[in-house]
This record gives structure tokens, sequence and C-alpha cells, in this order.
């Protein structure tokens, strides 16, 4: 049976006796939260404790977003929380969290915290964070997990965690979608039909740009397998063998990186959507180094390492968010 509590006191006065893991939301569960409960069920262990907090944080929401409009499905929540093995589902007022009014304190998000979401809703990760860190401090947890959907709110936390010495491991877990592709959010059920399927095409163009980077990827793979490719391919068309020399010179021109291709396939999907009816307008498409989410240029041919395709659009009036990781120069 699931415990509902309204107060950080209450929390504190439940026994633990093994890790305490929490999982972050601000209701609206689906799926996706889930997954996280089941997983953080799954860290904690038989001895351990799951709690999910349900806060719709004021200091997230930008003038004009949807704080008013954001769903409030507490009693539902806590069915699904309990249904994926949370013991507590946290479920604070605005005066639990920020007793003295807005916090005249804040923590800042830094440089990280102003690129891509950040620059589209200034201030909003600022505000994620500070409540981020006043949950952690109320519920206390030994772990805290987070999915990869919201990529650059998983790498500012984990930023904030080590740089201000939090004491609480911080888990990411892989996006959860839909048959069809789209990843799952709350805001999903503010779509028309119409407009989900124009939705689509954000998960269609992260694919598209996955499909071109494993091509990369082989292409690459089998230059380092063969380097006197460039030669081989002269060699196969002096003999006739055109189609094998075409092979040849693909595989001598493949570079480390290629993220001009991965971003061109993706955005020739997102293109086609911004013609259909309704539109998608996309907001950004950007190839990011996840540690600080800072741009790979197109030139960077030699770039190795670990990368997330990261897509932001609107449709209608709901604004979503997606992303894949990618990794660029994998050994051989």
């Amino acid at each position: 049976m699931t415990t509902t509590l309204r107060t950080a006191a209450e929390l504190r006065a439940r026994t633990r006796a093994g890790r305490r893991a929490v999982v972050m939301t601000m209701g609206a569960l689906h799926e996706g939260h889930a997954t996280l409960v089941r997983t953080a069920r799954a860290i904690a262990g038989p001895d351990g404790e799951v709690v999910v907090t349900v806060f719709v944080n004021p200091l997230q929401f930008g003038q004009g977003e949807d704080l008013d409009r954001y769903p409030r499905t507490l009693d539902a929540d806590v069915k699904i929380a309990e249904q994926a093995g949370a013991d507590v589902v946290f479920a604070p007022a605005v005066d639990e969290v920020y007793p003295g009014g807005e916090p005249q304190v804040r923590i800042s998000a830094g440089p990280m915290g102003e690129r891509l979401e950040g620059g589209s809703r200034p201030g909003h990760f600022d505000g994620m964070l500070t409540v981020v860190a006043k949950l952690l401090h109320l519920t206390r947890p030994d772990v805290a997990l987070f999915g990869q959907k919201d990529a650059q709110q998983l790498a500012l936390i984990r930023r904030m965690v080590r740089d201000l010495n939090f004491g609480v491991e911080i888990v990411g877990v892989p996006t959860v979608r839909e048959e069809d592709g789209l990843a799952l959010s709350s805001r999903n059920r503010y779509l028309s039909p119409k407009e989900r399927r124009t939705a689509l095409a954000l998960s269609q163009a992260l694919f598209a740009g996955s499909d071109r980077h494993a091509a990369q990827e082989a292409l690459r793979a089998r230059a380092r397998e063969v380097p006197a490719t460039r030669a081989r391919a002269e060699a196969l068309s002096a003999i006739g063998e055109s189609r094998a020399a075409a092979d040849a010179h693909a595989v001598a021109k493949a570079v480390p990186g290629a993220a001009a291709a991965v971003r061109a396939a993706a955005r020739l999907v997102l293109d086609e959507a911004a013609r259909l009816d309704p539109p998608l307008e996309l907001d950004y498409l950007a190839l990011v180094d996840p540690s600080d989410f800072t741009e790979i240029t197109d030139h960077e041919d030699e770039y190795i390492g670990e990368a997330v395709l990261a897509v932001a659009a609107r449709v209608g009036t709901t604004r979503l968010i997606d992303n894949i990781p990618l990794t660029f120069g994998a050994a051989s």
C-alpha cells in the first residue's frame, strides 16, 4: 500500500532500513514515470524505500508557459506509483517547498543552462535546479533517478550534485517511447490526432540521424580494416569494376564524426514536417557534447566520444522535446 505524505516532517518520521530511492515528477504520471519507479524499486531492493515526489514547480514555468493548464492528477498518479512499486508519494504544497514564498536565493545553472532549452526558456533551468536541490534536502535519498528524455536537465543535475558535493547518486533511465516512436510526455495529451501525426517527426528525425550515423561508423570501421582503400578504388576503376570502386571510394572518404551528415539526415525529416497540416515549427536541432551541451560543429571531423542529437519543436500550442544518444569513433 502506497502512503501519500504532504510534509517533509512526515517523511522524516518514517523508519528507514535500506536505501531510499527518489523519483521526482511534476505529476501526470505515465509509463515513462512508471519505468523510473520500477528501476528505483530494483535499485532500492526489498528492504529499501522508493519515494515518488509529485510537485508542479512554479519556478520552471516562464511567462506565457502552461503552469495553469499543466495536468494535476494526483489520485491517478498515486495508483500508477503504487502499481510500479513506490512506497511513498510525497506531494507537498507550494508553501511546504517554498515556506518563505518565492526564494530569493536560487541555484544558477551557469553557461550550460543558457544553451538549447535554456536559450528557449530563460530561467527554466535555474528554477529546475533550485527545486531539485530543495527536494533532495527534503527527501534525503541515497539515489535519485531521472529520465534521459530530458537530457540537458539530467546533465545539469549531475553537474550540480558534483559541483556542490551533494551526497546522492544520480541515475539516468533511458527514454520510454510509444509503439510509433513518440517519446512519452505528459504534454502529449494536449495533441489532437492530426497534431500527434505531425509530432512523430521529432522521433523520426532522430532515428534518421541515428541511421546515418550508423552508416558512417560502419564505413569508418571498414576504412580502418583496409587502409589502402583509395588505392584499391583506383585499381578497381582501372579494371572496370565500377560498383566495387564506388564502394571503395565511399569507404575512403568516410571520416570520424560526420556531424554534418547526421544533422542533414535529421533536418530532411523536419523540413518535410514543416510542410504538413498542422506544421511542425522547429525550435532547434542540435548535436552536442553531453558533458556541457556545447555544439559539435560540422567541421569537427575528428570528434570522438559521446554525443546527443536533440530536437525541440512546437506543434499547435504544444512544445515537445526529444533526443537520442550517439557514440562517435567507437574503437574497432
